[in-house]
């Protein structure tokens, strides 16, 4: 299993560097907002789905796995349209790579917020936002339910007797 895992973080990981991010910026705004929104929806619906799992203690032990991979997906998401927003001029100061996008993405994330890039357009302050309240809702949910299953599975494995 992680093995798996860490196979879907690399191929996430490789997409994100690889998939054409540049034509859903303001060149196809009817593309590029619904399929963001599709995502970070689906993303929401399938964490809920495994927070409830951990939250009723039902046996799932992909729950824990699944929820670490969704909460990187997140991460992907919104620098993807970090990156494809950055695109049209005026949006960002300072943020013109993939690998900018995910630096911004990750500071926003841990509310460090060094200055050195900035959403100056509408849009681009819109989409942090929404970043911003994702995590509160989201993405705490799914921290506070990993360390759950987390802690259950080690008190699983502290009352099963030594092995022979």
């Amino acid at each position: 299993m992680r093995i798996g895992a860490a196979a879907v973080l690399l191929a996430g990981g490789t997409a994100y560097f690889l998939l054409p991010l540049e034509g859903l910026g303001a060149d196809r705004p009817w593309l590029g907002w619904p399929l963001f929104v599709l995502c970070l929806t689906c993303v929401a619906v399938l964490l809920l789905r495994h927070v409830r799992d951990v939250v009723l203690e039902k046996p799932q032990a992909r729950s824990g796995i699944m929820i670490s991979l969704l909460m990187c997906l997140a991460v992907l998401v919104f620098s993807s349209g970090y990156y494809a927003l950055a695109r049209q001029p005026g949006q960002f100061t300072g943020l013109s790579t993939r690998v900018d996008a995910l630096y911004f993405t990750v500071i926003t994330l841990a509310t460090v917020g060094y200055g050195d890039i900035t959403p100056r357009g509408q849009e681009a302050r819109m989409v942090t936002v929404v970043q911003i309240v994702y995590t509160f809702v989201f993405l705490t949910a799914a921290a506070t339910a990993l360390t759950r299953r987390m802690h259950t599975v080690v008190a699983e494995r502290e009352r099963r007797p030594p092995p022979p």
